[in-house]
């Protein structure tokens, strides 16, 4: 029954209604990245109960566990990415061997992640500039979440190799279930045994638990299209490096730009602990905002994949303009909405009560879904440079949003335009639209049809064997 759905999931990607394809896609990627940022959104609603100090030492750590989970992202993205290749040339057989090299190298690095960033913690917020409670709610909450990265890590290879076979219904299902847990055990943790912070963080880690347990499972499960299968398990060079030549880049820019998110809310933290909590308000609410582009971003990259492997350039093309087209509209009408003050403001004050960081908030907010439907272009686009495995290019893109166009803007308005706070709001904003131009610019260029090294050694195997059973014949 499971090959049946992957089959037919393969036909319609390669042969089927694509505007059916992509809503089918990416629809439950759209609803399973909002479940996924319920865990910060459902940590920062009930902190917010019990004080502003517990949301600004989440704030100010969180982007140090962001950079953990999109260093291991480059992995399971790889994953995803090769996968979803070797299905689209009909080679299933390495593609179930992809999937048992990306599920050790990922848990591997997890395991190592997790035990460094434990040590490492209380350096880390004292050099973020944190200070008094602080610095000790930030140590307390970032040491118990980090826990949850092999947990959290084999969720995302659950999700990778379901969603290049064109699966996103399971992972979204996966996922619910961890936020259910942690929407219970939240309360419980904060109001009823009043832990503080670290019964957030507690709540978060033990959400994930269940969710990795039965990704585990049914990725183990016999009569799957891809199934992982450890025993008489060797490392292969070539897959070894296929995975370091796709997924590298993807880490490198993902980390680079959490990295410059945490310096960001470093440059927040001068503004005093307002402006960080309101920045942190602003940016979850805003992750929920842009969650369309996301999911069709995500699924535009599984039907690429697919298709380029399948060498069927004129499909990926039309895939891609399909979901530009769906997301920007989309996105530009929900954020002139959002961007109203009488619609943002109960937004924000539904995270917070204290009168200093709501106007902050929602003028950040505003501005932000204002100018929402940039991401359209962004994240559409980068799924297709992803899905033909150009993540070379998306780690320069990545990188220089936030280290270039994100530093130069906030030090123009704020030296030179003398801004105050608002120079992070036009920060963000700015650096946003222009890397956003400058990936559909690519687009245009026609990079992303260079073929890369992986898939056309994949497809040179093919013809091999193609050519060897015809001399055998």
């Amino acid at each position: 029954m499971a090959k049946q759905l992957s089959a037919d999931r393969r036909k319609m990607i390669l042969e089927g209604n694509l505007i059916h394809a992509i809503l089918l896609l990416a629809i439950p990627v759209m609803i399973n990245s909002f479940i996924q940022s319920m865990y910060n959104l459902t940590d920062t609603y009930w902190l917010g109960k019990i004080g502003t100090d517990f949301q600004a030492a989440i704030t100010l750590v969180s982007p140090v566990q962001n950079i953990l989970i999109n260093l291991g992202a480059g992995i399971t993205t790889a994953g995803s990415i090769l996968i979803s290749q070797y299905l689209g040339a009909k080679d299933d057989l390495q593609a179930n061997q992809m999937a048992n090299h990306i599920c050790l190298c990922s848990i591997a690095f997890a395991f190592l992640c997790a035990g460094m960033c434990w040590l490492f913690t209380p350096g880390i917020v004292s050099w973020l500039g944190a200070d008094g409670l602080i610095s000790d709610y930030g140590i307390s909450y970032l040491r118990i979440v980090v826990l949850d990265l092999p947990f959290l890590f084999m969720i995302n290879l659950f999700t990778s190799v379901k969603q290049a076979q064109g699966d996103t219904l399971k992972p979204m299902l996966l996922n619910l279930l961890g936020v259910l847990i942690n929407m219970v055990l939240d309360p419980v943790f904060l109001m009823v045994f009043h832990m503080g912070i670290s019964g957030a963080a507690l709540a978060t880690l033990l959400a994930k638990v269940p969710g990795a347990v039965l990704a585990f499972i049914v990725l183990k499960r016999p009569g799957q299209l891809i199934q992982l299968n450890l025993k008489g398990f060797h490392f292969e060079k070539s897959k070894l490096a296929a995975i370091l030549k796709i997924g590298l880049p993807t880490a490198i820019g993902g980390s680079t730009m959490q990295f410059g998110f945490l310096l960001m809310t470093r440059n927040v933290l001068a503004y005093g602990n307002a402006a960080t909590t309101a920045y942190g308000i602003g940016n979850k609410i805003n992750s929920v905002i842009t969650l369309p582009a996301n999911g069709l971003g995500s699924a535009l990259s599984t039907i690429v994949g697919q298709n380029y492997g399948a060498n069927n350039t004129a499909r990926i093309r039309k895939s891609y303009q399909i979901s530009l087209g769906i997301g920007a509209v989309f996105l530009f009408v929900c954020g002139m909405i959002l961007s109203r003050n009488f619609v943002a403001e109960p937004l924000v004050r539904f995270f917070t009560s204290d009168k200093e960081v709501i106007p902050l908030a929602v003028e950040f907010l505003s501005l932000m879904a204002m100018c929402c439907w940039t991401n359209a272009f962004y994240n559409v686009t980068q799924g297709l440079f992803q899905g033909c495995g150009h993540t070379f290019i998306t780690m320069a893109v990545d990188a220089s949003r936030i280290w270039i166009f994100r530093f130069l803007t906030l030090w123009f308005c704020s030296h030179v335009l003398h801004m105050g706070v608002e120079s992070v709001w036009y920060s963000v904003v700015v650096s946003n639209a222009t890397s956003a131009v400058i990936l559909y610019a690519l687009y245009w260029t026609g990079i992303w049809q260079k073929p890369t090294v992986v898939i056309h050694q994949t497809k040179e195997k093919i013809s091999s064997k193609k050519g060897t059973a015809a001399s055998i014949s």
